[in-house]
């Protein structure tokens, strides 16, 4: 598993790169909670995941459906790809009735909600900077601007 801390990817490329690595790491019981802003790389990362699961893809936001499943194409637990957006209490999310146990499950907005459903979990948080490219000088695209990512374990079980 890749440790707690910030590292700092600079391309989309890299965000991608970043969550085949981790992907690769998980195991079934897994759940990580992607917090950031619109276009920080949430989705992009969560795709990077699904190839190091190796599950049937193609991994986008499930925005719309809430929840995606997508089983292993190598015998490994299948990832459930969750938004919790338009979710407005932690009820709603045990509604799913998802396979915390079986799966490796990865929640999008989540934050503030996981606690009432598991007692460990892993916090990406996504920094997206602003302004970083605005200037006459550079028309830099800001979706190539770095993003930091800020790592945390969550363990209620133990103090």
């Amino acid at each position: 598993m890749i440790g707690t801390g910030d590292l700092v990817v600079a391309t989309p490329e890299e965000m991608h790169a970043f969550g085949v690595r981790l992907g690769r790491s998980l195991t079934a019981g897994d759940l990580l909670v992607l917090t950031g802003p619109l276009g920080a790389g949430k989705t992009t990362l969560a795709r990077g995941i699904g190839e190091g699961l190796g599950v049937r893809g193609p991994v986008t936001s499930p925005t719309f459906v809430l929840a995606r499943t997508h089983p292993s194409l190598v015998g490994g637990p299948p990832l459930v790809h969750v938004d919790a957006y338009r979710l407005s209490a932690a009820i709603e999310l045990d509604d799913l009735d998802i396979d915390f146990a079986g799966s490796v499950v990865l929640v999008e907005w989540g934050r503030g909600m996981i606690d009432a459903v598991a007692s460990r979990w892993i916090d990406i948080e996504i920094e997206r900077p602003t302004g970083a490219g605005d200037s006459d000088e550079n028309d830099a695209d800001p979706a190539d601007e770095p993003r930091r990512i800020r790592i945390t374990r969550h363990d209620l079980g133990h103090a």
